[in-house]
């Protein structure tokens, strides 16, 4: 794994996470109530012993800079690092990143330096747990030129993948990227090729690309600068490459969710409360997920009843009713208040006792959750202030809003407050 190198994709505006995405990139997205969704492919790489890594970054960067470099830091006697690349206008590039392959394009350079034989490209808004030493193996058993990691699915979700057409040696013949209804019939394959088993490959007959890559540093290198053109890895570099290289797949076949949308991120939060089995699970002492050590005290949690839910550290419940729940750092909730299937964010930080008095006085809600508060169905991002007696149930079943000017909206009938919004005293969403 020293001669392999990692880049994770930092993504575009994440319009379709908005308004997670409104102050953050989308891999510094809150996740599971501690971690950020850059932490997965993170973690992957250091629990897989590839310890070279660059970290691709271009819209609403700064959190998620601050928390790598607060998270990831290495011994200054070995080769390990992860480094943050922004976007940037040069003499030679005037533009910012125009894409997946754009983006690696522009820092060829900067990733020649570092003498890997093997670039590993990793997307930052991806929940898994991979060994990526399996992943490169299988490149190299097969001296591919291109292994990408792929996913047995379904009719019903196939067409929102890149698909791929196999032989019996798991060699990619065709790809297509999200084909139509009509183009589906003729990617089927046995999936049982790669390993499937049969029952599955009966109701899984397609194989689906995770939008991760292992490549060769010179084939790499010889697409991007052959096609200046094409600007994204699925929709481009890969169907050319199809002629001129060895394409390779490599099977995954576990819990693997892309966290693109609401409803992907509030459904993955809720996936973790599936007891006894969770879909992933934190709780892997060989393999864990890394994140910041913010060094906070254990929660308190009095007279209250609580169901499924995850508590992280540092809050304070008093008297609340919490069922199949996601509660962030630093939570503060006030006595009878109910939370049912929501995602609680937190906050960064802890008020003094004189910016309390000065909420006080002002009449506006501290940080956190107040009294006789009802939560259902809802995502509550940092820093939150919530009043006494206010309600968030999207009363009338909306499902889309657009009411950031008062400080939530909603997204797939899910009411998401924004972060450091105010809800003021008996509010009712």
């Amino acid at each position: 794994m020293r001669d392999v190198q990692a880049i994770i994709l930092g993504g575009g505006r994440g319009t379709r996470l908005y308004p997670l995405t409104m102050y953050r990139a989308k891999p510094a997205v809150p996740l599971a109530g501690k971690y950020r969704l850059i932490d997965i492919p993170l973690s992957n790489c250091i629990n897989s012993e590839i310890y070279k890594i660059f970290v691709l970054t271009q819209f609403n960067s700064a959190s998620l800079n601050r928390h790598i470099n607060r998270t990831y830091q290495f011994s200054h006697f070995s080769e390990a690092f992860v480094e943050v690349l922004a976007a940037q206008q040069t003499y030679e590039n005037t533009h910012w990143y125009q894409g997946t392959a754009d983006a690696v394009r522009q820092h060829i350079p900067r990733f020649q330096s570092r003498n890997a034989s093997t670039y590993l490209i990793l997307s930052g808004d991806h929940l898994y747990r991979m060994d990526y030493q399996k992943f490169v193996q299988r490149h190299r058993d097969t001296d591919a030129d291109i292994t990408i990691a792929a996913l047995p699915v379904d009719e019903q979700r196939a067409s929102e993948f890149g698909l791929m057409k196999i032989d019996q040696t798991g060699q990619v013949q065709m790809f297509r990227e999200k084909p139509r209804s009509d183009e589906l019939r003729e990617m089927q394959v046995n999936t049982q090729v790669l390993g499937v088993a049969a029952e599955q490959a009966k109701s899984h007959p397609y194989i689906a690309s995770m939008g991760i890559y292992v490549f060769k540093q010179d084939v790499l290198c010889d697409l991007l600068e052959r096609y200046p053109e094409y600007s994204d890895f699925g929709k481009e570099i890969i169907p050319e490459a199809l002629d001129k290289y060895k394409i390779q797949t490599f099977l995954f076949d576990d819990y693997w969710e892309d966290i693109g949308t609401m409803r992907s991120f509030f459904q993955a939060n809720m996936d973790l409360l599936t007891q006894p089995s969770p879909r992933f699970s934190f709780y892997h002492a060989s393999t864990p997920i890394f994140t910041r050590p913010r060094f906070l005290p254990s929660s308190i949690i009095a007279n209250s009843h609580i169901e499924a839910s995850m508590i992280a550290d540092g809050c304070v419940i008093k008297e609340a009713h919490i069922r199949r729940a996601i509660v962030g750092i630093r939570s503060q909730i006030g006595s009878n208040t109910m939370i049912e299937r929501s995602v609680i964010a937190g906050a960064d930080f802890y008020q003094r006792p004189a910016e309390m008095d000065a909420d006080i006085a002002a009449g506006k809600p501290h940080v956190g959750i107040g009294e006789n508060v009802e939560i259902r169905n809802a995502i509550i991002d940092k820093n939150a202030r919530i009043g006494n007696n206010v309600k968030i149930i999207n009363k009338e079943g909306v499902q889309e809003s657009s009411c950031e000017n008062e400080g939530f909206c909603i997204r797939n009938g899910i009411v998401i407050i924004v972060k450091n919004s105010i809800i003021p005293d008996g509010t009712v969403i």
